[in-house]
């Protein structure tokens, strides 16, 4: 081991009623990939964010290239070298690709911005990233999400970075990009470049991981493990004080009669999926397996009527739903929870209750005027019920972790009176801990006669919490069965080189 470009010791940080941060030590050497564990409310990024100059610590010391630094501002953090890709990348997209790359240090002649300049050097940064083919005039917003994570890690480059965070960078790649985002994270380590990797994918973790460090209730648990040595079982037992990753409640046979809910006939969107056809039953768990890119979310977006078909049926609790009508399927009983909670199913500046509430406000609405201590109550026995923490109905949806803003979209439609939840990649973002709860919740859903459609890109997810299973390939249902027919290296099989049954 070298000299440690990065050590923190002792750090504490508090806000009102909270020790968020109480007494982390962490050292990173230039050239690692040094992973950074931990569930929600561990400390993470309270962590990233006194690296980044965003908060300041209480206590404890900061050691940067051995010597003792303050980090008081983001400005401060990035003329030392700190650079942070935070997991809602924070890019403007009526900006061009250059533009947001030298955001803030754009090279100048004579007082002006020279855009030529600025475009070659940004294209050189891309060219180092291996995508030389991004356009550096392109406007941002018209780029793929894992595009703009390559624009972040430019802009980071264009600071001359010594150590770059990285937040959850491979939540909304698919897994081609995933390896190239590993190649790069690689070429950037051979230069001396040094990583935190902060991932709830413990595979990934094992993939391109030198170190790891665990965090536990804002505390260090465990520091500096060789990858080597960091066993799944370990750093779950670190993590939750549980050994299992995958930590399903059994099933139970649901006390109600067994009759359709869902019926889905020869849905087809052309270019994206074909004839996809499945039917879900009172308390039935469907899982849908797939590839990224093979469909699955536009799938629950066309049932849910977000997209509409170019053919094909969706029948609800016996009745036909118009094409394209978000508002018939959820009057009828179907809720959605998208994949991307945080932009497209949550208001994050609103409070609990008003995210809760959203679909059913007129419930609570008397000669025009809404009702709030009813509408209150409501929500806060919903929460209650899902035990979101804190169970507070007037706090913000922004401030809540992962899990329990997971579990403020499913209050919404049980608000709503949902008999069918279709929910997309439900533990996306969500830690250890968080996704069993979230795991036993759909259990006991679904115990009660209700009808749910989970996609994940998780195949130990899929099979495990699901009675049947659905396979994709290039948008065609490959396989259907119940879930303990078939296992994760089948599934995988199938994804890759199976043919159409």
């Amino acid at each position: 081991m070298t000299e440690p470009l990065l050590t923190m010791s002792g750090v504490v940080k508090q806000f009102p009623g909270v020790r968020a941060l109480d007494g982390i030590d962490l050292d990173v050497v230039a050239g690692e990939v040094h992973c950074l564990l931990g569930q929600n409310g561990a400390g993470k990024s309270t962590l990233i964010k006194v690296l980044a100059g965003v908060h300041r610590p209480d206590e404890g010391r900061i050691t940067w290239r051995g010597e003792d630094v303050t980090i008081p501002d983001p400005t401060a953090a990035m003329a030392l070298g700190i650079a942070t890709i935070y997991q809602e990348l924070d890019l403007v997209d009526g900006l061009s690709v250059a533009e947001n790359i030298f955001l803030g240090h754009e090279p100048r002649t004579a007082g002006f911005v020279a855009q030529r300049r600025m475009r070659r050097d940004a294209r050189a940064l891309l060219e180092r990233l291996g995508h030389g083919e991004i356009d550096p005039a392109t406007e941002l917003g018209t780029l793929s999400s894992a595009k703009q994570q390559l624009v972040s890690m430019a802009r980071a480059l264009s600071r001359d970075a010594r150590l770059l965070i990285m937040d959850e960078p491979s939540a909304v790649l698919a897994s081609d990009e995933v390896e190239n985002l590993f190649r790069i994270i690689r070429e950037l380590t051979a230069a001396g470049v040094a990583v935190v990797y902060i991932s709830h994918r413990l595979e990934e973790i094992r993939t391109v991981g030198d170190r790891v460090t665990v965090l536990k209730d804002g505390r260090t648990v465990a520091e500096g493990i060789a990858v080597a040595d960091a066993a799944t079982p370990r750093l779950v037992a670190l993590m939750t004080g549980r050994d299992v990753e995958y930590d399903f409640p059994p099933r139970v046979a649901p006390q109600v009669e067994r009759r359709p809910l869902l019926e889905v006939s020869g849905l087809t969107r052309r270019g994206e999926f074909e004839d996809v056809s499945f039917t879900v039953h009172a308390g039935e768990i469907v899982g849908i397996a797939g590839l990224v890119g093979a469909g699955r979310s536009e799938i629950l977006e066309t049932i849910y009527g977000a997209r509409r078909p170019d053919a094909g049926r969706v029948v609800l609790e016996g009745g036909e739903l118009r094409p394209g009508d978000v508002a018939r399927a959820v009057d009828g009983g179907m809720g959605l929870a998208p994949e991307e909670r945080k932009s497209q199913a949550l208001l994050l500046q609103q409070s609990v209750t008003g995210n809760v509430s959203l679909p059913v406000l007129q419930r609570f609405a008397r000669l025009g005027v809404i009702d709030r201590a009813r509408e209150l109550d409501a929500v806060r026995e919903r929460i209650t019920a899902l035990d979101v923490r804190p169970p507070d109905p007037r706090r913000s949806a922004r401030t809540l972790s992962g899990g329990n803003q997971q579990k403020v979209v499913l209050a919404r439609w049980l608000l709503a009176g949902s008999r069918v939840l279709l929910l997309d990649e439900p533990t996306r973002g969500v830690d250890v801990g968080a996704r069993a709860e979230l795991y036993r919740l759909v259990r006991a859903l679904a115990a009660e006669g209700r009808g749910v459609v989970i996609v994940s890109s998780e195949v130990p997810e899929v099979l495990g919490l699901s009675d049947r299973v659905l396979v994709l390939r290039d948008g065609r249902v490959i396989h259907v069965g119940p879930a303990a027919d078939i296992d994760e290296a089948g599934v995988l099989d199938l994804v890759m080189e199976g043919s159409v049954e």
